[in-house]
């Protein structure tokens, strides 16, 4: 609301993002060094720490074959819970930061959009997993135990949300995995932090709204506030403005290489105008025009 809150909040995000991925590096630097080397694993833990916070996705792993993104440290627990949690981190956004280091771990003292954001994420993250967890039992989780499991379920309802990374074959993912990806691929993160997609605070008021409608009820609160008309008209047009583009790119998609699965080239889609960065293996395949 002033310079002054301006400025603030600017050193909380250049000093927050600092501190984060220079954590992240350090936990990632007891893999990789010892992996890599000491110049290189240094370079690499920098390099992924950075790259998960930002929920950008780009990853140095194609020295062990092409397009294989973290596929080759699915077992390493520390690698996939420290990229997970950069990833959550920057994707709930600095204003939600800013308002947890204001209160603390008090909830009923954050503000409605912290709220929110906090409440949708964990929703999506744990129901995600769980759905993987099923989805993929006998797919990609096949054979392996149930912590290796439940580890790449999780990975796979994080990264979803605008991270890009990986690590299980996309292309291998049972269709209702793949549709469930894209689902979370199309909601993506929060406003105000590094993520893409439609955000959580759209799906949020969007569901209320809905909700309410079905019930025929006026009131459109949440946790005890009213959520006002201009935010549900804004949502609206959000989620509207994103389907359109997304079908549009999925007929013209489907029209000009009519050989590749729908399935697929909804992935695909649902992974640019999220600015996901994740494929099912046909991104190479598509032709120019």
């Amino acid at each position: 609301d002033n310079i002054g809150g301006i400025l603030n909040l600017t050193k909380t995000i250049v000093t927050g993002t600092a501190i984060i991925e220079g954590i992240g590096a350090l936990v990632l630097a007891t893999r990789f060094i010892p992996e890599f080397g000491l110049s290189k694993g240094i370079w690499y833990s920098v390099f992924h720490s950075i790259s998960a916070f930002c929920n950008a996705g780009f990853d140095l792993m194609g020295i062990y074959e092409p397009y294989c993104s973290l596929t080759y440290h699915a077992n390493d627990v520390v690698v996939n819970i420290t990229v997970m949690a950069l990833i959550t981190i920057g994707g709930i956004g600095f204003f939600v930061w800013d308002d947890i280091c204001k209160n603390g771990i008090n909830f009923k003292k954050y503000a409605l959009h912290t709220k929110i954001v906090l409440t949708v994420s964990a929703i999506l993250t744990f129901a995600g997993a769980l759905l993987f967890l099923v989805f993929e039992r006998n797919h990609t989780n096949a054979g392996l135990s149930f912590g290796q499991s439940i580890l790449n379920s999780f990975f796979d309802s994080v990264t979803a949300r605008t991270a890009g990374f990986n690590t299980t074959d996309t292309a291998a993912l049972s269709s209702a995995s793949k549709m469930l990806t894209v689902f979370l691929m199309f909601i993506g993160g929060s406003p105000g932090s590094t993520a893409g997609g439609m955000k959580t605070t759209t799906l949020a008021v969007i569901a209320i709204s809905t909700f309410n409608g079905i019930r025929r009820r006026q009131s459109k609160g949440i946790f005890g506030r009213r959520l006002e008309d201009d935010a549900i008209h804004k949502a609206s047009s959000v989620a509207f403005t994103n389907i359109t583009l997304a079908l549009t790119g999925i007929i013209l998609i489907c029209a000009f290489q009519p050989l590749l699965g729908v399935s697929d080239i909804i992935f695909e889609v649902a992974s640019a105008i999220g600015t996901v960065g994740m494929t099912a293996g046909i991104t190479r395949d598509l032709v120019a025009a």
